[in-house]
Protein backbone atom coordinates (compact mmCIF):
# COMPACT_ATOMS: atom_id res chain seq x y z
CA UNK A 1 0.00 0.00 0.00
CA UNK A 2 2.77 2.85 0.97
CA UNK A 3 4.68 1.35 -1.70
CA UNK A 4 1.73 2.30 -4.07
CA UNK A 5 1.86 5.59 -2.70
CA UNK A 6 5.03 6.11 -2.96
CA UNK A 7 4.95 5.54 -6.53
CA UNK A 8 2.22 7.39 -7.05
CA UNK A 9 3.55 10.41 -5.41
CA UNK A 10 6.76 9.86 -7.46
CA UNK A 11 4.93 11.31 -10.72
CA UNK A 12 4.28 14.40 -8.31
CA UNK A 13 7.86 15.68 -8.47
CA UNK A 14 8.31 14.96 -4.58
CA UNK A 15 11.09 16.19 -2.97
CA UNK A 16 11.79 16.18 0.99
CA UNK A 17 11.81 19.90 2.21
CA UNK A 18 9.13 21.17 -0.19
CA UNK A 19 5.75 20.96 -0.11
CA UNK A 20 2.35 21.97 -2.25
CA UNK A 21 0.08 24.20 -0.07
CA UNK A 22 -2.98 25.73 -0.90
CA UNK A 23 -1.85 29.62 -1.56
CA UNK A 24 -4.50 32.37 -1.02
CA UNK A 25 -2.87 35.35 -1.98
CA UNK A 26 -0.02 37.05 -4.01
CA UNK A 27 1.69 39.90 -3.28
CA UNK A 28 3.85 42.00 -5.53
CA UNK A 29 6.29 44.11 -5.06
CA UNK A 30 8.17 46.65 -7.32
CA UNK A 31 12.22 46.75 -7.96
CA UNK A 32 12.69 49.23 -4.48
CA UNK A 33 9.99 46.74 -2.73
CA UNK A 34 6.87 49.03 -2.61
CA UNK A 35 3.57 47.64 -2.37
CA UNK A 36 2.19 46.81 -6.28
CA UNK A 37 -1.02 44.58 -5.58
CA UNK A 38 -2.37 41.71 -3.32
CA UNK A 39 -3.62 39.54 -5.71
CA UNK A 40 -6.76 36.93 -4.47
CA UNK A 41 -5.58 33.65 -5.52
CA UNK A 42 -8.18 30.33 -6.86
CA UNK A 43 -11.83 30.89 -6.80
CA UNK A 44 -13.13 32.48 -3.69
CA UNK A 45 -13.52 29.32 -2.44
CA UNK A 46 -10.13 27.36 -2.37
CA UNK A 47 -7.12 29.00 -3.13
CA UNK A 48 -4.88 27.96 -5.73
CA UNK A 49 -2.22 24.82 -5.07
CA UNK A 50 1.51 25.51 -5.73
CA UNK A 51 4.02 23.10 -5.89
CA UNK A 52 7.87 23.63 -4.47
CA UNK A 53 6.64 25.12 -1.47
CA UNK A 54 9.42 24.74 1.09
CA UNK A 55 8.75 23.07 4.10
CA UNK A 56 10.52 23.96 7.50
CA UNK A 57 11.52 20.47 9.63
CA UNK A 58 11.25 20.40 13.59
CA UNK A 59 8.24 22.89 13.78
CA UNK A 60 7.52 21.59 17.24
CA UNK A 61 10.65 23.35 18.38
CA UNK A 62 8.41 26.47 18.80
CA UNK A 63 9.72 30.21 17.45
CA UNK A 64 10.04 28.65 13.87
CA UNK A 65 8.40 29.68 9.94
CA UNK A 66 8.34 28.33 7.11
CA UNK A 67 10.77 29.71 4.60
CA UNK A 68 9.62 31.67 2.07
CA UNK A 69 5.92 30.89 1.82
CA UNK A 70 3.54 31.21 5.23
CA UNK A 71 0.94 32.60 6.68
CA UNK A 72 -0.24 35.94 6.42
CA UNK A 73 0.03 36.16 10.61
CA UNK A 74 3.35 34.98 10.61
CA UNK A 75 4.51 36.56 7.15
CA UNK A 76 3.20 40.01 8.05
CA UNK A 77 1.66 40.11 11.25
CA UNK A 78 -2.23 40.14 10.06
CA UNK A 79 -4.29 39.04 13.02
CA UNK A 80 -7.63 39.07 14.12
CA UNK A 81 -9.45 41.51 16.15
CA UNK A 82 -8.68 41.31 19.99
CA UNK A 83 -6.41 38.53 19.43
CA UNK A 84 -4.63 37.38 22.44
CA UNK A 85 -1.19 38.86 23.75
CA UNK A 86 0.56 35.63 24.16
CA UNK A 87 -0.15 34.42 20.30
CA UNK A 88 0.81 38.29 19.04
CA UNK A 89 4.07 37.52 20.83
CA UNK A 90 4.32 33.90 19.67
CA UNK A 91 3.65 35.23 15.71
CA UNK A 92 6.65 37.89 16.63
CA UNK A 93 9.21 35.80 17.32
CA UNK A 94 8.11 33.32 14.13
CA UNK A 95 8.11 36.38 12.05
CA UNK A 96 11.40 37.22 13.12
CA UNK A 97 12.63 34.05 12.19
CA UNK A 98 11.24 34.07 8.69
CA UNK A 99 12.98 37.45 7.76
CA UNK A 100 16.01 36.07 9.38
CA UNK A 101 15.76 33.11 6.69
CA UNK A 102 15.17 35.54 3.93
CA UNK A 103 17.84 37.76 5.19
CA UNK A 104 19.75 35.05 5.20
CA UNK A 105 19.02 33.93 1.13
CA UNK A 106 19.45 37.41 0.18
CA UNK A 107 23.37 37.41 0.88
CA UNK A 108 23.36 34.86 -2.01
CA UNK A 109 20.54 35.63 -3.78
CA UNK A 110 19.79 39.50 -4.47
CA UNK A 111 16.80 40.24 -5.49
CA UNK A 112 15.37 38.83 -2.33
CA UNK A 113 16.89 41.91 -0.32
CA UNK A 114 13.87 43.92 -1.90
CA UNK A 115 11.35 41.41 0.17
CA UNK A 116 13.67 41.51 3.53
CA UNK A 117 13.80 45.44 3.43
CA UNK A 118 9.71 45.46 2.68
CA UNK A 119 9.56 43.17 5.79
CA UNK A 120 11.19 45.32 8.29
CA UNK A 121 9.47 48.80 7.38
CA UNK A 122 7.09 49.34 9.71
CA UNK A 123 5.69 51.64 6.95
CA UNK A 124 5.79 48.89 3.79
CA UNK A 125 4.88 45.98 6.21
CA UNK A 126 1.51 48.02 7.71
CA UNK A 127 0.53 48.69 3.66
CA UNK A 128 0.98 44.81 3.04
CA UNK A 129 -1.38 44.09 5.69
CA UNK A 130 -3.70 47.19 4.97
CA UNK A 131 -3.98 45.53 1.85
CA UNK A 132 -4.82 42.22 2.90
CA UNK A 133 -6.97 42.95 5.85
CA UNK A 134 -9.07 45.39 3.42
CA UNK A 135 -9.60 42.25 1.45
CA UNK A 136 -10.73 40.67 4.04
CA UNK A 137 -7.53 37.65 3.96
CA UNK A 138 -7.84 35.92 6.84
CA UNK A 139 -4.45 35.42 9.42
CA UNK A 140 -4.00 32.02 8.33
CA UNK A 141 -4.21 32.30 5.11
CA UNK A 142 -1.04 31.48 3.17
CA UNK A 143 0.73 33.79 0.97
CA UNK A 144 3.92 34.36 -1.30
CA UNK A 145 5.64 36.76 -3.37
CA UNK A 146 6.25 37.98 -7.05
CA UNK A 147 9.22 40.52 -7.26
CA UNK A 148 8.95 42.52 -9.98
CA UNK A 149 9.42 39.15 -12.75
CA UNK A 150 10.79 37.54 -10.61
CA UNK A 151 8.88 34.35 -8.70
CA UNK A 152 11.33 33.48 -6.03
CA UNK A 153 8.92 30.53 -4.92
CA UNK A 154 9.93 28.34 -8.73
CA UNK A 155 13.85 30.10 -9.10
CA UNK A 156 15.83 26.83 -9.44
CA UNK A 157 18.95 29.07 -7.24
CA UNK A 158 16.12 29.69 -4.90
CA UNK A 159 15.63 26.06 -4.43
CA UNK A 160 18.94 25.33 -3.97
CA UNK A 161 19.65 27.33 -1.17
CA UNK A 162 16.81 26.28 0.63
CA UNK A 163 17.96 22.65 0.19
CA UNK A 164 21.61 23.57 1.43
CA UNK A 165 20.15 25.42 3.89
CA UNK A 166 18.05 22.74 5.31
CA UNK A 167 20.72 20.10 4.86
CA UNK A 168 23.02 21.76 7.01
CA UNK A 169 20.22 22.68 9.83
CA UNK A 170 19.20 18.84 9.68
CA UNK A 171 22.96 17.89 10.31
CA UNK A 172 23.18 20.00 13.45
CA UNK A 173 23.49 18.66 16.63
CA UNK A 174 19.73 17.09 17.48
CA UNK A 175 18.71 18.13 20.74
CA UNK A 176 19.01 15.35 23.54
CA UNK A 177 15.62 14.19 25.05
CA UNK A 178 15.52 11.89 28.04
CA UNK A 179 13.71 9.12 26.40
CA UNK A 180 15.50 9.90 23.12
CA UNK A 181 17.50 6.45 21.91
CA UNK A 182 20.07 6.37 19.14
CA UNK A 183 19.00 4.89 15.68
CA UNK A 184 20.77 2.43 13.44
CA UNK A 185 22.52 4.74 10.88
CA UNK A 186 22.22 2.57 8.00
CA UNK A 187 19.32 0.00 7.99
CA UNK A 188 16.75 -1.37 5.19
CA UNK A 189 14.09 1.38 3.92
CA UNK A 190 10.51 -0.56 4.09
CA UNK A 191 10.13 0.34 0.76
CA UNK A 192 12.95 0.86 -1.49
CA UNK A 193 15.33 -1.90 0.00
CA UNK A 194 17.99 0.46 -0.35
CA UNK A 195 20.42 1.23 3.23
CA UNK A 196 19.06 4.43 4.72
CA UNK A 197 19.00 6.52 7.38
CA UNK A 198 15.43 6.58 8.71
CA UNK A 199 13.18 9.28 9.03
CA UNK A 200 12.23 9.79 12.48
CA UNK A 201 8.99 11.37 12.27
CA UNK A 202 7.05 11.50 9.29
CA UNK A 203 5.11 14.45 6.82
CA UNK A 204 1.79 14.89 7.90
CA UNK A 205 -1.35 14.00 6.26
CA UNK A 206 -3.95 16.37 5.88
CA UNK A 207 -7.72 16.93 4.78
CA UNK A 208 -9.42 14.48 7.33
CA UNK A 209 -10.75 16.65 9.57
CA UNK A 210 -14.29 16.25 8.22
CA UNK A 211 -13.73 12.42 8.30
CA UNK A 212 -12.66 11.88 11.99
CA UNK A 213 -9.07 13.19 11.73
CA UNK A 214 -7.28 16.45 13.39
CA UNK A 215 -6.06 18.26 10.34
CA UNK A 216 -2.56 16.96 10.44
CA UNK A 217 -2.74 13.14 10.89
CA UNK A 218 0.38 10.62 11.13
CA UNK A 219 -0.03 7.43 8.45
CA UNK A 220 3.26 6.00 10.05
CA UNK A 221 4.51 7.05 13.40
CA UNK A 222 5.39 5.20 16.88
CA UNK A 223 5.05 7.68 20.07
CA UNK A 224 4.60 5.62 22.89
CA UNK A 225 7.50 2.92 24.03
CA UNK A 226 4.87 -0.08 23.65
CA UNK A 227 5.11 0.35 20.15
CA UNK A 228 8.84 0.48 20.21
CA UNK A 229 10.82 -2.75 19.47
CA UNK A 230 15.17 -3.32 19.31
CA UNK A 231 15.72 -0.32 21.02
CA UNK A 232 14.80 1.65 18.21
CA UNK A 233 12.79 5.16 18.63
CA UNK A 234 9.91 6.77 16.95
CA UNK A 235 9.55 6.04 12.74
CA UNK A 236 12.96 4.13 12.91
CA UNK A 237 10.47 1.28 14.09
CA UNK A 238 9.59 1.10 10.51
CA UNK A 239 12.58 2.38 8.86
CA UNK A 240 11.43 4.66 5.94
CA UNK A 241 14.06 6.81 3.83
CA UNK A 242 13.39 10.81 3.69
CA UNK A 243 12.92 10.84 0.12
CA UNK A 244 10.11 7.48 0.00
CA UNK A 245 8.33 8.99 3.04
CA UNK A 246 7.67 12.56 1.15
CA UNK A 247 6.66 11.21 -1.65
CA UNK A 248 3.91 8.64 -0.02
CA UNK A 249 2.63 11.69 2.10
CA UNK A 250 2.81 13.81 -1.07
CA UNK A 251 1.06 11.17 -3.15
CA UNK A 252 -1.92 10.78 -0.33
CA UNK A 253 -2.36 13.96 0.35
CA UNK A 254 -2.84 14.80 -3.38
CA UNK A 255 -4.94 12.13 -3.91
CA UNK A 256 -7.27 13.08 -0.46
CA UNK A 257 -7.00 16.62 -2.32
CA UNK A 258 -8.24 16.14 -6.02
CA UNK A 259 -9.36 12.50 -6.20
CA UNK A 260 -11.46 11.78 -3.02
CA UNK A 261 -14.53 11.41 -2.47
CA UNK A 262 -16.67 11.36 0.81
CA UNK A 263 -18.21 8.10 1.55
CA UNK A 264 -20.96 8.96 4.83
CA UNK A 265 -18.20 9.35 7.52
CA UNK A 266 -14.65 7.96 5.27
CA UNK A 267 -12.92 9.74 2.40
CA UNK A 268 -12.70 6.66 -0.77
CA UNK A 269 -9.54 7.40 -2.72
CA UNK A 270 -8.45 5.44 -5.83
CA UNK A 271 -5.62 5.98 -8.16
CA UNK A 272 -4.14 3.73 -11.57
CA UNK A 273 -0.56 2.91 -11.98
CA UNK A 274 -0.68 4.62 -15.48
CA UNK A 275 -2.20 7.66 -15.52
CA UNK A 276 -6.57 7.28 -16.94
CA UNK A 277 -8.37 10.03 -18.14
CA UNK A 278 -11.92 10.43 -16.17
CA UNK A 279 -13.77 9.51 -19.44
CA UNK A 280 -12.00 5.56 -18.84
CA UNK A 281 -12.10 5.44 -14.95
CA UNK A 282 -14.84 2.95 -14.07
CA UNK A 283 -14.87 4.14 -10.65
CA UNK A 284 -15.63 7.39 -11.64
CA UNK A 285 -19.18 6.25 -13.62
CA UNK A 286 -20.15 4.06 -10.16
CA UNK A 287 -19.79 7.36 -8.17
CA UNK A 288 -21.59 9.32 -11.11
CA UNK A 289 -18.53 11.57 -11.98
CA UNK A 290 -19.00 11.32 -15.17
CA UNK A 291 -18.21 14.69 -17.56
CA UNK A 292 -21.06 16.68 -18.88
CA UNK A 293 -20.66 14.46 -22.35
CA UNK A 294 -21.70 11.18 -20.86
CA UNK A 295 -24.49 11.82 -18.42
CA UNK A 296 -26.82 10.81 -21.07
CA UNK A 297 -24.76 7.61 -21.76
CA UNK A 298 -25.24 4.78 -19.20
CA UNK A 299 -22.45 3.53 -17.52
CA UNK A 300 -23.26 -0.17 -18.10
CA UNK A 301 -22.74 0.11 -21.64
CA UNK A 302 -19.66 2.60 -21.48
CA UNK A 303 -18.15 -0.09 -19.01
CA UNK A 304 -19.18 -2.75 -21.29
CA UNK A 305 -17.69 -0.76 -24.26
CA UNK A 306 -14.23 -0.31 -23.12
CA UNK A 307 -14.17 -3.68 -21.85
CA UNK A 308 -14.25 -4.82 -24.96
CA UNK A 309 -12.11 -2.25 -26.42
CA UNK A 310 -9.83 -3.73 -24.21
CA UNK A 311 -10.20 -8.05 -25.47
CA UNK A 312 -10.17 -7.03 -28.30
CA UNK A 313 -6.62 -4.44 -28.55
CA UNK A 314 -8.04 -1.33 -29.40
CA UNK A 315 -7.36 -0.08 -25.74
CA UNK A 316 -4.14 -1.62 -24.90
CA UNK A 317 -2.70 0.77 -23.16
CA UNK A 318 -5.08 0.33 -20.82
CA UNK A 319 -5.24 -3.74 -21.22
CA UNK A 320 -1.56 -3.88 -18.28
CA UNK A 321 -3.15 -1.44 -15.89
CA UNK A 322 -3.60 -1.83 -12.18
CA UNK A 323 -5.95 0.07 -10.22
CA UNK A 324 -5.30 1.07 -6.15
CA UNK A 325 -8.51 2.10 -3.81
CA UNK A 326 -8.36 3.04 -0.05
CA UNK A 327 -10.70 4.02 2.44
CA UNK A 328 -9.88 6.24 4.89
CA UNK A 329 -10.86 8.41 7.68
CA UNK A 330 -9.35 9.65 10.92
CA UNK A 331 -8.54 9.06 14.67
CA UNK A 332 -6.80 10.21 17.22
CA UNK A 333 -4.33 12.13 15.22
CA UNK A 334 -3.83 8.84 13.33
CA UNK A 335 -4.81 8.28 9.78
CA UNK A 336 -7.54 4.77 9.64
CA UNK A 337 -7.22 2.85 6.65
CA UNK A 338 -10.47 0.99 6.77
CA UNK A 339 -10.25 -0.96 3.64
CA UNK A 340 -7.62 -1.64 0.64
CA UNK A 341 -8.43 -2.60 -2.65
CA UNK A 342 -5.78 -3.34 -6.04
CA UNK A 343 -6.23 -5.08 -9.18
CA UNK A 344 -5.73 -5.04 -13.06
CA UNK A 345 -7.65 -2.30 -14.78
CA UNK A 346 -9.51 -4.72 -16.72
CA UNK A 347 -11.19 -6.82 -13.91
CA UNK A 348 -11.94 -3.89 -12.39
CA UNK A 349 -14.10 -2.67 -15.71
CA UNK A 350 -15.50 -6.01 -15.49
CA UNK A 351 -16.65 -5.41 -12.05
CA UNK A 352 -18.22 -2.24 -12.72
CA UNK A 353 -20.00 -3.48 -15.59
CA UNK A 354 -21.16 -6.46 -13.56
CA UNK A 355 -22.69 -4.27 -10.81
CA UNK A 356 -24.71 -2.00 -13.10
CA UNK A 357 -25.92 -5.13 -14.59
CA UNK A 358 -26.58 -6.15 -11.41
CA UNK A 359 -28.80 -3.36 -10.02
CA UNK A 360 -30.26 -3.14 -13.26
CA UNK A 361 -34.12 -2.90 -12.80
CA UNK A 362 -37.31 -1.32 -14.36
CA UNK A 363 -37.97 2.15 -13.98
CA UNK A 364 -41.45 2.40 -12.07
CA UNK A 365 -43.97 3.49 -14.60
CA UNK A 366 -42.88 0.56 -16.62
CA UNK A 367 -41.16 2.71 -19.33
CA UNK A 368 -37.60 0.70 -19.64
CA UNK A 369 -34.83 0.47 -17.50
CA UNK A 370 -34.22 2.92 -14.73
CA UNK A 371 -30.90 4.79 -15.38
CA UNK A 372 -27.77 3.15 -14.09
CA UNK A 373 -27.79 4.78 -9.99
CA UNK A 374 -24.95 6.19 -8.33
CA UNK A 375 -23.34 4.65 -6.07
CA UNK A 376 -24.48 7.26 -3.44
CA UNK A 377 -27.82 7.05 -4.63
CA UNK A 378 -28.04 3.12 -3.77
CA UNK A 379 -26.29 3.27 -0.15
CA UNK A 380 -28.65 6.94 0.04
CA UNK A 381 -31.94 3.88 -0.07
CA UNK A 382 -31.02 2.04 2.72
CA UNK A 383 -31.54 5.13 4.88
CA UNK A 384 -34.03 7.82 5.52
CA UNK A 385 -31.42 10.84 4.79
CA UNK A 386 -27.85 10.41 3.29
CA UNK A 387 -26.21 11.95 6.67
CA UNK A 388 -27.50 9.23 8.69
CA UNK A 389 -25.93 6.62 6.77
CA UNK A 390 -23.01 5.03 8.96
CA UNK A 391 -19.61 5.02 7.89
CA UNK A 392 -18.86 1.33 7.92
CA UNK A 393 -22.35 0.35 6.05
CA UNK A 394 -21.04 3.08 3.59
CA UNK A 395 -17.71 1.04 3.34
CA UNK A 396 -19.28 -2.49 3.21
CA UNK A 397 -21.67 -1.49 0.78
CA UNK A 398 -18.54 0.23 -1.46
CA UNK A 399 -16.18 -2.86 -0.98
CA UNK A 400 -19.75 -5.68 -2.28
CA UNK A 401 -19.34 -3.01 -4.89
CA UNK A 402 -15.79 -2.95 -5.63
CA UNK A 403 -14.54 -6.19 -5.09
CA UNK A 404 -17.74 -8.03 -6.85
CA UNK A 405 -18.87 -9.53 -3.42
CA UNK A 406 -22.29 -10.89 -2.13
CA UNK A 407 -24.60 -7.98 -0.76
CA UNK A 408 -24.30 -8.54 3.35
CA UNK A 409 -27.62 -9.88 4.53
CA UNK A 410 -28.31 -6.66 7.18
CA UNK A 411 -27.62 -4.36 4.07
CA UNK A 412 -30.86 -6.24 2.46
CA UNK A 413 -33.09 -5.93 6.31
CA UNK A 414 -32.50 -2.18 5.70
CA UNK A 415 -33.22 -2.13 2.07
CA UNK A 416 -36.69 -4.00 3.32
CA UNK A 417 -36.99 -1.99 6.70
CA UNK A 418 -36.74 1.51 4.87
CA UNK A 419 -39.10 0.16 1.71
CA UNK A 420 -41.74 -0.74 4.68
CA UNK A 421 -41.55 2.35 6.47
CA UNK A 422 -41.82 4.35 3.27
CA UNK A 423 -44.75 2.49 1.80
CA UNK A 424 -46.28 3.61 5.17
CA UNK A 425 -46.14 7.22 4.17
CA UNK A 426 -46.61 7.65 0.59
CA UNK A 427 -46.47 4.71 -2.33
CA UNK A 428 -44.11 6.86 -4.57
CA UNK A 429 -40.79 7.33 -2.51
CA UNK A 430 -40.84 3.87 -1.38
CA UNK A 431 -40.63 2.81 -5.06
CA UNK A 432 -36.98 3.87 -5.06
CA UNK A 433 -34.52 2.55 -8.46
CA UNK A 434 -31.92 2.16 -6.73
CA UNK A 435 -32.92 0.55 -3.37
CA UNK A 436 -34.96 -1.93 -5.85
CA UNK A 437 -32.15 -2.53 -7.67
CA UNK A 438 -29.88 -3.39 -4.60
CA UNK A 439 -32.62 -5.43 -3.50
CA UNK A 440 -32.78 -7.47 -6.97
CA UNK A 441 -28.50 -7.51 -6.95
CA UNK A 442 -28.86 -8.91 -3.57
CA UNK A 443 -30.41 -12.23 -5.07
CA UNK A 444 -28.47 -11.97 -7.91
CA UNK A 445 -25.13 -11.98 -6.00
CA UNK A 446 -26.59 -14.97 -3.50
CA UNK A 447 -26.36 -17.71 -5.78
CA UNK A 448 -22.59 -18.05 -7.51
CA UNK A 449 -22.37 -17.27 -10.74
CA UNK A 450 -25.74 -15.74 -10.70
CA UNK A 451 -29.28 -16.14 -10.70
CA UNK A 452 -31.22 -16.33 -13.77
CA UNK A 453 -34.81 -16.23 -11.86
CA UNK A 454 -34.20 -12.64 -10.71
CA UNK A 455 -34.82 -10.61 -13.86
CA UNK A 456 -35.05 -6.94 -14.19
CA UNK A 457 -38.42 -6.90 -15.85
CA UNK A 458 -41.16 -9.18 -14.12
CA UNK A 459 -40.40 -12.36 -14.26
CA UNK A 460 -44.18 -14.79 -14.57
CA UNK A 461 -42.45 -17.97 -14.69
CA UNK A 462 -40.42 -17.22 -11.02
CA UNK A 463 -40.40 -20.64 -9.23
CA UNK A 464 -40.99 -19.12 -5.46
CA UNK A 465 -44.11 -18.42 -4.02
CA UNK A 466 -43.07 -15.45 -1.85
CA UNK A 467 -42.40 -13.31 -5.12
CA UNK A 468 -45.67 -14.26 -6.28
CA UNK A 469 -47.26 -13.19 -2.97
CA UNK A 470 -45.49 -9.92 -3.74
CA UNK A 471 -47.29 -9.64 -7.61
CA UNK A 472 -51.14 -10.44 -6.14
CA UNK A 473 -50.72 -7.62 -3.30
CA UNK A 474 -49.71 -5.44 -6.66
CA UNK A 475 -52.94 -6.36 -8.42
CA UNK A 476 -54.97 -6.13 -5.57
CA UNK A 477 -53.84 -2.72 -4.37
CA UNK A 478 -54.48 -2.00 -8.41
CA UNK A 479 -58.23 -2.99 -8.14
CA UNK A 480 -58.66 -1.29 -5.21
CA UNK A 481 -57.88 1.70 -7.12
CA UNK A 482 -59.84 1.27 -9.78
CA UNK A 483 -62.82 0.26 -7.92
CA UNK A 484 -62.55 3.37 -5.01
CA UNK A 485 -60.43 5.90 -6.33
CA UNK A 486 -57.51 7.24 -4.14
CA UNK A 487 -58.78 6.43 -0.48
CA UNK A 488 -55.58 7.39 1.36
CA UNK A 489 -54.40 4.68 3.38
CA UNK A 490 -55.25 1.96 0.85
CA UNK A 491 -54.35 -1.83 0.72
CA UNK A 492 -50.66 -1.37 0.98
CA UNK A 493 -50.49 0.96 3.43
CA UNK A 494 -52.61 -1.13 5.96
CA UNK A 495 -51.38 -4.85 4.90
CA UNK A 496 -47.64 -4.39 3.07
CA UNK A 497 -46.10 -5.22 6.83
CA UNK A 498 -48.37 -7.92 7.63
CA UNK A 499 -48.64 -9.74 4.24
CA UNK A 500 -45.08 -9.81 3.16
CA UNK A 501 -44.00 -11.72 6.75
CA UNK A 502 -47.22 -13.61 6.92
CA UNK A 503 -49.10 -13.64 3.29
CA UNK A 504 -50.93 -17.36 4.25
CA UNK A 505 -52.88 -14.97 6.96
CA UNK A 506 -53.78 -12.18 5.20
CA UNK A 507 -53.46 -12.50 1.28
CA UNK A 508 -56.59 -15.02 1.65
CA UNK A 509 -58.88 -12.21 3.25
CA UNK A 510 -57.68 -9.60 0.78
CA UNK A 511 -58.45 -12.14 -2.47
CA UNK A 512 -61.73 -12.73 -1.24
CA UNK A 513 -62.59 -8.80 -0.84
CA UNK A 514 -61.50 -8.34 -4.42
CA UNK A 515 -65.01 -9.29 -5.41
CA UNK A 516 -66.99 -6.46 -3.91
CA UNK A 517 -64.42 -4.15 -5.91
CA UNK A 518 -64.69 -6.32 -9.23
CA UNK A 519 -68.76 -5.67 -8.92
CA UNK A 520 -68.26 -2.10 -9.04
CA UNK A 521 -66.11 -1.86 -12.40
CA UNK A 522 -67.36 -2.57 -15.82
CA UNK A 523 -67.30 -6.06 -17.61
CA UNK A 524 -64.44 -5.40 -19.39
CA UNK A 525 -62.41 -4.29 -17.01
CA UNK A 526 -63.20 -6.38 -14.25
CA UNK A 527 -62.77 -9.30 -16.59
CA UNK A 528 -59.19 -7.66 -17.32
CA UNK A 529 -58.90 -7.58 -13.45
CA UNK A 530 -59.92 -11.18 -12.89
CA UNK A 531 -57.59 -12.63 -15.50
CA UNK A 532 -54.57 -10.54 -13.84
CA UNK A 533 -55.63 -12.01 -10.25
CA UNK A 534 -56.51 -15.99 -11.63
CA UNK A 535 -53.02 -16.04 -13.27
CA UNK A 536 -50.99 -15.09 -10.28
CA UNK A 537 -53.03 -17.27 -7.94
CA UNK A 538 -52.38 -20.66 -10.32
CA UNK A 539 -48.38 -19.58 -9.53
CA UNK A 540 -49.07 -19.75 -6.32
CA UNK A 541 -50.09 -23.38 -6.20
CA UNK A 542 -51.95 -24.66 -3.10
CA UNK A 543 -51.63 -21.82 -0.88
CA UNK A 544 -49.43 -19.29 -0.07
CA UNK A 545 -46.54 -19.72 2.67
CA UNK A 546 -47.31 -18.95 5.60
CA UNK A 547 -44.28 -17.41 7.82
CA UNK A 548 -41.49 -15.62 4.71
CA UNK A 549 -38.41 -15.05 5.91
CA UNK A 550 -35.93 -12.31 4.82
CA UNK A 551 -35.14 -13.36 1.49
CA UNK A 552 -38.83 -14.54 1.10
CA UNK A 553 -39.88 -11.06 1.87
CA UNK A 554 -36.79 -9.61 -0.42
CA UNK A 555 -38.56 -11.95 -3.20
CA UNK A 556 -42.00 -10.43 -2.18
CA UNK A 557 -41.12 -6.92 -2.44
CA UNK A 558 -39.42 -7.40 -5.74
CA UNK A 559 -42.54 -9.07 -6.97
CA UNK A 560 -44.63 -6.41 -5.71
CA UNK A 561 -42.64 -3.47 -7.20
CA UNK A 562 -42.06 -5.48 -10.78
CA UNK A 563 -45.70 -6.47 -11.04
CA UNK A 564 -46.54 -1.97 -10.57
CA UNK A 565 -44.54 -1.41 -12.93
CA UNK A 566 -46.05 -4.27 -15.50
CA UNK A 567 -49.32 -2.98 -14.66
CA UNK A 568 -48.33 0.78 -14.98
CA UNK A 569 -46.74 -0.16 -18.48
CA UNK A 570 -50.13 -2.30 -19.32
CA UNK A 571 -52.27 0.79 -18.70
CA UNK A 572 -50.32 2.89 -20.29
CA UNK A 573 -50.43 0.64 -23.53
CA UNK A 574 -54.16 0.35 -23.15
CA UNK A 575 -54.89 3.67 -22.85
CA UNK A 576 -52.72 4.54 -25.92
CA UNK A 577 -54.85 1.80 -28.07
CA UNK A 578 -57.83 2.61 -26.29
CA UNK A 579 -56.96 6.59 -27.79
CA UNK A 580 -56.26 5.37 -31.18
CA UNK A 581 -59.43 3.65 -31.54
CA UNK A 582 -61.35 6.50 -30.80
CA UNK A 583 -59.68 9.01 -33.24
CA UNK A 584 -59.99 5.84 -35.68
CA UNK A 585 -64.19 6.19 -35.47
CA UNK A 586 -63.76 9.34 -35.58
CA UNK A 587 -61.93 9.48 -38.85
Amino acid sequence: MLQALMEYGARLDSEPGFKTREIRWRIDLDASGELIAVLPLGDGKRGQMHARCPDMHNMNAGGRAHFLVESAQTAVLLFKPNEDSKKIASAQARHDYFVGLLDAASAELPPMARLVAALRSTSARNAIRDALAERKAKPTDWITWRLGDFDPRTDGAMQAWWRQWRAEDLSAVAKPGKSAKPNPADVLCFLTGELVQPLATHPKISGLSGVGGLGMDVMVGFDKAAFSSFGFDQSANAAISAAAAQQYADGLNDLIRNHSRKLANALVVHWFKEQVSQDDDPLAWLDGLESDEQTEAAAQSRARALLGAIQNGQRSDLGDNHYYAMTLSGASGRVMVRDWMEGSFEELVRIVEAWFTDLQIVARDGDGLARDPKFMAVAGGLVRELKDLPAPTAATLWKSAVARLPIPRPLMAQALARFRTDLVDKDQPALNHARMGLIKAYFVRLTPGGNSTVTAYLNPDHPDPAYHCGRLLAVLSNLQRAALGDVGAGVVQRYYAAASQTPGLILGRLAANARNHLGKLDGGLAYWFENQIADVMGRLGDRAPRILDLEGQGLFALGYYQQLAALRADAKERKSTTKTATIGDRQ
